[in-house]
């Protein structure tokens, strides 16, 4: 098919490419005249895993090209999908300013019978508000709800095989339509879900709900566990072998960020507001959260009591996860905020998002080609992104290096004992302090 896509972030791009890849023609169009440019030269404006290749390949091959005019990039497809952000507004719900501006672009300059797909992430009723904006065009436009469940680290695989399609049309051509394009994606019997535009948009934020609250609840029995004398990993276990329950975002840490479960979140908490209901859970969820990003704060000023003024602390991890270079929300900047407030040094260390936190913090922190030269003169090691390229060090090394011999693990990457045995204090999730083996 002939497709265009409307936005070149995570989203967009990537779901761009993947389309390509499956041998549609398409279009990306961005009104962000540095990005088209950068596209142009072969240049990623984020990082995932595989993009950077799977873009080129598709580009040379003519199947994957970029533009900053929307009226020529959509005058061929077929299908428009509709993939630019909603950032959170100041009272926490969904900025829809430039999905309608957007859609009120492709009302004027559609040239033709089209199908218009919404990915990006709104609030129930959007479709419907957009769907006004397009009965006075001049061809009949088909308006379709379609929210992606991608995954920054692994969105590629996501996208090209998904645990499922969600989809919320009014006509069942459009759904027939969207299910050919997407079959290449479902060849291993993975559903294709049609349901209304209401329903397809409260999917997204309900999903992402019930994944941010899996977090919050373990990082809250962690926070227990620690205060009862009880290790989380343990009662994890215990828990995660229920088939009711699993192991899929049961693991405790330092609290989420990104851009999509803090935003959601809120998102859906004023959704609940304005329609009369509240969400307790949701604003729960959202403070536990909160709280939990603190977490490691605490537990250094409490190694600390004379305050930390002077102190150097290496800082494993910036990025909100691994596998990106996203630091929306991410704990480590919560972090860094507080040993700075504090009058602490930070010696930092991403594969990833230490160009994105140099932009933001310039050179208030220092900034390490490796995880070792971060230890260099450090007191402490904090590490905050569960790389894994930390995920095995030389404890005995380590031990040597830092001055204080003490490890806060916001990520529970490690065996306490083996941690211990080596001649460090181990502060970690959810279990109880391992004291240095002298």
């Amino acid at each position: 098919m002939r497709l265009a896509i409307v936005g070149t972030g995570y989203v967009g791009l990537v779901t761009g490419t993947c389309f390509a890849d499956c041998g549609n023609t398409v279009v990306c169009i961005d009104k962000d005249a540095s990005k088209i440019d950068g596209l142009l030269q072969g240049k990623i404006p984020i990082y995932e895993p595989g993009l950077q290749e799977l873009v080129e390949r598709n580009a040379r091959e003519g199947r994957l090209s970029f533009t900053t005019d929307l009226p020529k990039g959509i005058s061929a497809a077929e299908v428009v999908f509709v993939c630019v952000g909603t950032p959170q507004s100041a009272d926490g719900s969904a900025d829809l300013s430039i999905v309608f501006e957007v859609i009120r672009s492709i009302g004027e300059h559609v040239n033709g019978p089209k199908i218009v797909v919404i990915k990006s992430t709104v609030p129930v009723g959007t479709n419907d508000r957009a769907l006004e904006m397009l009965k006075h065009a001049k061809h009949p436009v088909s308006l379709a709800s379609n929210p992606e469940f991608l995954k920054e680290g692994a969105a590629i695989d996501d996208c090209l095989r998904p645990d499922r399609i969600v989809v919320g049309v009014r006509e069942q051509a459009t759904a027939d339509t969207l299910k050919t394009l997407y079959a290449p994606f479902l060849r291993t019997e993975k559903p294709f879900l049609s349901m209304s535009p209401s329903s397809a948009e409260m999917t997204k934020y309900a999903a992402n709900a019930m994944l941010a609250t899996k977090i919050s609840f373990i990082n809250e029995m962690a926070n227990l566990c620690e205060r009862a004398g009880a290790d989380i990993n343990d009662v994890r276990r215990g828990m995660g072998h229920d088939a009711r329950i699993g192991f899929q975002f049961l693991f405790p840490g330092a609290g989420y960020g990104g851009s999509c479960f803090p935003k959601d979140i809120r998102a859906v908490i004023s959704m609940a507001n304005n329609l009369g209901s509240g969400s307790s859970l949701m604003l729960a969820v959202d403070q536990v959260n909160e709280d939990q990003k603190h977490v490691l704060g605490q537990k250094i000023k409490s190694q600390y009591p004379n305050g930390i003024t002077g102190k150097t602390f290496a800082i494993w991890g910036l990025a909100f996860k691994p596998r990106t270079d996203d630091i929306r929300e991410a704990p480590a900047l919560v972090l860094v905020n507080m040993l700075l407030a504090a009058g602490a040094n930070c010696q930092v260390h991403d594969p990833e998002a230490m160009p994105n936190v140099k932009r933001l913090l310039g050179d208030q922190i220092t900034y390490a080609a490796g995880p070792l030269q971060a230890l260099e003169g450090a007191d402490a090691l904090v590490i905050v992104t569960e790389w894994s390229e930390f995920r095995s060090p030389d404890f005995a090394l380590l031990a040597q290096k830092l001055k204080d011999k003490v490890i806060f693990d916001g990520r529970n990457l490690y065996e306490p004992k083996s941690v211990a045995s080596a001649g460090l204090t181990y502060h970690s999730i959810g279990r109880v302090t391992a004291q240095a083996e002298r």
